[in-house]
């Protein structure tokens, strides 16, 4: 993950089709910067020239984001290129560990990071990841579970969260379910 998100190039983007809804992701050559659901603030992707290969970094998420969607999750090992504050990054990173059909209070996390108390700073750097599913900001709830907010929409949040939970009590072994 790269800390400055500067790549010297204009991203690439594509779009891709989920049963999840439509998203545009874009990346630099050194790494995915953005991954975010169409109408969500995201524009769409530029067709590609003809002949023109679409970059490793897409490819590598395209897949990824189709196995999530598949049932298939793995954590996502591609490499990043994120532009953010040095608690931001710290955060993002954070995201990144938390498994597949876990939950995480903004609370937790805080202290998990070092700074307790700071609820509301790690939630403002969570509302601020631009990597939607593949670094989880989905995945951390308020206090007691609830939903307290998404950049691309609570009702995709509960989508995700209702999706794990299904996919996980199937994915895990019956001795593993329950446990955290």
């Amino acid at each position: 993950m790269t800390a400055n998100g500067t790549g010297s190039a204009p991203p690439q983007r594509t779009e891709v089709e989920t049963m999840l809804g439509r998203f545009v992701l874009a990346a630099t050559a050194e790494g995915l910067c953005s991954l975010v659901p169409l109408g969500a603030g995201a524009r769409p992707a530029a067709a590609a020239a003809r002949g023109e290969e679409e970059p490793q970094h897409l490819r590598e998420a395209e897949q990824a984001l189709r196995a999530y969607c598949a049932g298939n999750p793995t954590p996502y090992a591609g490499a990043l290129d994120l532009a953010g504050t040095e608690f931001q990054l710290r955060v993002w990173r954070r995201l990144l560990a938390i498994p597949f059909g876990a939950q995480v209070t903004y609370g937790a996390l805080a202290t998990d990071l070092g700074v307790p108390g700071e609820a509301r700073a790690v939630g403002t750097a969570v509302a601020a990841n631009p990597i939607a599913i593949l670094i989880p900001c989905h995945r951390v709830v308020g206090a007691g579970g609830t939903l307290r907010g998404y950049a691309w929409g609570l009702d995709l949040k509960r989508r995700l969260l209702a999706r794990e939970l299904l996919l996980g009590s199937v994915l895990q072994p019956a001795d593993e379910r329950g446990r955290t």
